[in-house]
């Protein structure tokens, strides 16, 4: 049975949430990537979350909330935690906290923090308010693989999964939210960066933040939010990263090989479809919105191998982002 794609009515709204108030997983669209909702306060719909996805149990989920009085229901808020919902609610940012004892271990793979967002698309908005509580809710698709931005791509992944998506069309973002640590609001830490840069982080915190990705330390076995593993967000086509697209490596575009620029080039000559841009402009917002799509598009023609040129350095902020993801995506099993 393949899952149905849902268009927003009023009826398939009310028809959603009572699915999620009966254990069901919907697939939701946010303003980054679709999400895969549960009852947050449902252990045995959470389970089947790790189950459709093929998500290690190691790996905890964030719970998406209306906003500050709503995430006061699973976490301790402290002093920064506000000062950050205040500056970025509803938008891109996952707060890793301690969390309160409602919050079932399944949520958070038995861990002492609960990571929290409140998310800024509308339906999703909505579906909160229906709801009465919150989702938890890690992208839509197969763990490790790349993340949906629109209906079609979460039908393609764990269309036999599950059995409801809601369309939202695509994704405003296109790329996970930031995740900040603040359990030590002294010591903030940068588990992983998205469209809200870490600059602006420091800026309303009024403090460094510590990068993990540039720490000396070495990373936890057990990831105390998303998004974390070595390897992340790939394609079925086997990608390779690089800092530029040689004319050498064009040549390669009709010989099995797709090519995945930063910026759109300034004569495509493959005539074969092989031949995919980021952003026709250079702005770091298209790029990181078109990325997944462009992975997806492909993965769909079973190609021996991609080419991704890296976001250059000064391109807008969310390059750190884009070049994240294509890291974690290029890294060998």
């Amino acid at each position: 049975m393949t899952a149905q794609i849902y268009a927003p009515t009023q009826a398939n709204l009310h028809r959603l949430v009572a699915a999620l108030h009966e254990g069901d997983l919907v697939a939701l669209p946010t303003e980054t990537v679709y999400g895969l909702a549960a009852n947050a306060f449902d252990a045995r719909a959470c389970q089947k979350i790790f189950r459709a996805k093929g998500r290690p149990k190691a790996d905890p989920l964030i719970v998406h909330v209306l906003g500050l009085q709503q995430a006061a229901l699973v976490a301790e808020l402290n002093p920064a935690a506000r000062q950050l919902a205040r500056a970025f609610w509803p938008g891109p940012l996952t707060m890793v906290l301690p969390k309160k004892s409602v919050v079932p271990d399944a949520v958070t793979s038995g861990l002492s923090s609960v990571a929290v967002r409140a998310p800024a698309h509308s339906l999703f908005q909505k579906i909160l308010r229906m709801a009465g509580r919150p989702l938890a809710a890690p992208s839509a698709n197969r763990f490790g693989c790349v993340s949906p931005t629109t209906a079609e791509h979460v039908q393609e992944g764990l269309g036999r999964q599950i059995p409801h998506i809601l369309d939202g069309g695509s994704c405003q973002m296109g790329v996970e939210s930031t995740i900040v640590d603040l359990r030590d609001p002294d010591r903030p830490r940068l588990l992983r960066p998205g469209v809200i840069s870490a600059a602006q982080l420091e800026t309303v915190l009024g403090k460094p933040l510590v990068d993990i990705a540039r720490a000396s330390q070495p990373a936890s076995d057990s990831p105390i939010a998303p998004g974390m593993m070595k390897r992340h967000y790939s394609p079925k086509t086997e990608l390779h990263l690089v800092r530029r697209i040689t004319a050498r490596l064009a040549r390669e575009a009709d010989r099995g090989v797709a090519l995945l620029y930063y910026r759109k080039p300034a004569n495509p000559s493959s005539t074969k479809g092989r031949i995919f841009w980021m952003s026709s402009d250079g702005s770091s917002r298209t790029a990181a919105r078109r990325l997944y799509a462009a992975l997806h598009a492909i993965d769909r023609l079973s190609l021996r191998c991609l080419y991704v040129e890296a976001a250059p350095a000064g391109a807008g902020p969310e390059a750190a982002a884009i070049n994240d993801r294509l890291r974690r995506a290029a890294a060998r099993r």
